[in-house]
């Protein structure tokens, strides 16, 4: 008990170290020129999670106002401020590149970065620095993308992690070649692309004498948007990191809802006597006007303890699977700010009601939700307490915690009593994606297992749900879970190492009600190729509007 409550308070903690940006040590003499857009309050653009860090190798070394005016010939000033981007110019320890001092001096400034998503442009001499130094070794699986100007080609080595690259200038087809070999990319249209995974890209182009300004343009557009690389491997990615601690990064799409043919409105609703309401619509555009009457489902994302309000959206994948699947998102501070009001779990309902008054085309029988964190805490509490709202919950990292009623999280005592009273006669599909290495929200062990925040949940619904409540575990059934779960799979995915999922459900009868994710060796922050499968899993359920009884339309 003491330990959860003592996560709890760290959780907190941390996440309100994260929100206020990490701040840098001293930067070493090398680094002659560095440059941050680090701005948390605003409301609108992008959220500041996963922003970008550009280090910038020039052809020779530079004085500190030279290094200045290279960043402004490339004119990225309004993207660094739109995706809070920090730049560094990088010199050469000595008079010229080195390859080995320079490559070390390269992993002490991405220590210091901290950055989840590195960009790396070269030029000229640094783009041969780049090419033969940081490309053919396991830089590559640090690196989120690489610009390379008029440098001379690196040589393929026998194993890479890959590395996205838009290679241009002098010599560019034979540039190219190492990275086209490494990240097993084949010609697709316009570019070379791996057929397993279409973030590993080398696009090249020929052009000889482009201005810098234009060369950023084309290959932040074409390229370095697209993606971005996230480290959550057997840790969690705001605790820091040395450089290759936790082997490669994960590869993952970079949110840009406009790219996938989503629209997004910010809604602020005034609140009499109180501070104003803040959320995130997405909605495909094809479906604002064109969707038939109650045919668009709603996916409610609820961000983490003390997160930007768009978290959820950018960081989760659902923005992503919404591309795909067509579907309507709205993202919630549910949790207040110093600018706007918590919702809690009535104001959360009140907005959905509104939602589906404005848009008819919103389907009331497919209403669903899902947070991180704090926020799964909070969509497990809504699936109970807010039952006749949604056809499934769910959740990342959170689940009940044991004790009394902290601020706006109901206890585990009152969640259980009103999972008592509803006791088969209402039910809940709830599916639970945890991180074994979450050390935040930590997963049980065959030593800790009572009073852990999952296990809870689970009980919880099975009580509700009118299902056995398994609250003593055998880990000689399973060696993770502790238990038999039905329809055992383990989904090995390409990011990072290899990282999997180990997934089962718990049945009622033929319905599969309770569905688990563990992502194994995996920190507390969302993997974002489970959002297709929780979503995937949503989709068996609606709630009929009148009645309010669950609907499964099997898988």
């Amino acid at each position: 008990m003491k330990k959860i409550i003592t996560a709890v308070f760290a959780m907190v903690i941390a996440m309100a170290a994260f929100a206020q940006g990490y701040q840098m040590p001293p930067m070493p003499e090398n680094v002659i020129y560095h440059e941050s857009n680090f701005n948390m309050g605003q409301v609108e653009g992008r959220s500041y999670n996963h922003a970008p860090t550009i280090f910038i190798y020039p052809d020779t070394k530079l004085d500190e106002a030279a290094a200045k005016a290279l960043v402004e010939a490339f004119d990225m000033k309004d993207v660094l401020k739109a995706n809070h981007t920090g730049v560094f110019v990088i010199n050469p320890l000595g008079a010229k590149y080195d390859n080995a001092k320079d490559f070390e001096a390269f992993k002490a400034v991405f220590d210091i970065a901290r950055s989840g998503n590195l960009k790396v442009i070269g030029i000229g001499n640094g783009a041969t620095f780049v090419n033969t130094a940081l490309a053919p070794t396991d830089a590559a699986g640090h690196i989120a993308g690489i610009l390379t100007i008029d440098g001379k080609p690196g040589k393929t080595p026998a194993q890479s992690w890959g590395v996205p690259a838009y290679v241009t200038g002098k010599n560019a087809a034979k540039v190219a070649k190492p990275y086209i070999a490494m990240n097993k990319a084949v010609k697709t249209g316009d570019r070379y692309v791996n057929p397993e995974e279409e973030l590993l890209a080398v696009v090249v182009d020929p052009t000889v004498g482009a201005t810098l300004a234009e060369i950023f343009d084309k290959a932040w557009d074409q390229l370095f948007v697209k993606n971005l690389r996230f480290n959550n491997y057997k840790h969690t990615h705001y605790e820091g990191a040395k450089y290759g601690q936790y082997g490669p990064y994960e590869l993952e799409p970079y949110t840009v809802h406009e790219a996938l043919g989503i629209k997004r409105e910010i809604v602020k609703l005034e609140q009499r006597g109180g501070l104003p309401w803040l959320w995130y619509e997405y909605w495909p555009e094809e479906l604002i006007e064109g969707a038939p009457e109650a045919s668009v489902p709603v996916m409610v994302l609820l961000h983490g303890n003390t997160n930007d309000p768009r978290t959820q959206a950018e960081t989760s994948g659902f923005i992503q699977v919404a591309g795909k699947e067509r579907f309507f998102v709205v993202e919630m501070e549910w949790q207040g700010s110093k600018d706007f009001g918590a919702m809690g779990y009535d104001g959360v309902e009140q907005v959905i009601g509104m939602l589906l008054a404005k848009y008819p085309q919103l389907d009331p029988s497919r209403v669903y939700a899902q947070g991180l964190s704090a926020g799964s805490i909070t969509a497990t509490a809504l699936g109970i307490r807010k039952s006749y709202v949604f056809a499934a919950v769910g959740g990342n990292c959170g689940g009940i915690f044991t004790g009394p009623r902290r601020g706006l999280f109901s206890s585990y005592d009152s969640l259980w009593a009103d999972a008592t009273q509803k006791r088969g006669a209402v039910e809940m599909p709830y599916c639970s994606i945890l991180g074994t290495a979450d050390m935040v929200v930590p997963f049980y062990t065959p030593e800790n297992y009572k009073g852990n925040s999952f296990l809870n949940a689970w009980n919880t619904y099975q009580q509700m749900n009118g299902m056995d409540v398994i609250s003593e575990l055998d880990f000689s059934v399973d060696p993770l879970f502790g238990l038999e779960l039905a329809d055992r799979q383990t989904i090995v995915t390409n990011k990072g190492e290899g990282i999997k999922m180990e997934t089962g459900y718990f049945y009622k009868g033929e319905k599969p009600l309770i569905k688990v994710v563990a992502v194994v060796d995996y920190g507390h922050w969302n993997f974002m190729p489970a959002a297709q499968v929780m979503w995937d899993y949503f989709m068996m359920f609606s709630r009929d509007p009148q009645t309010k009884k669950l609907i499964y339309h099997g898988e």
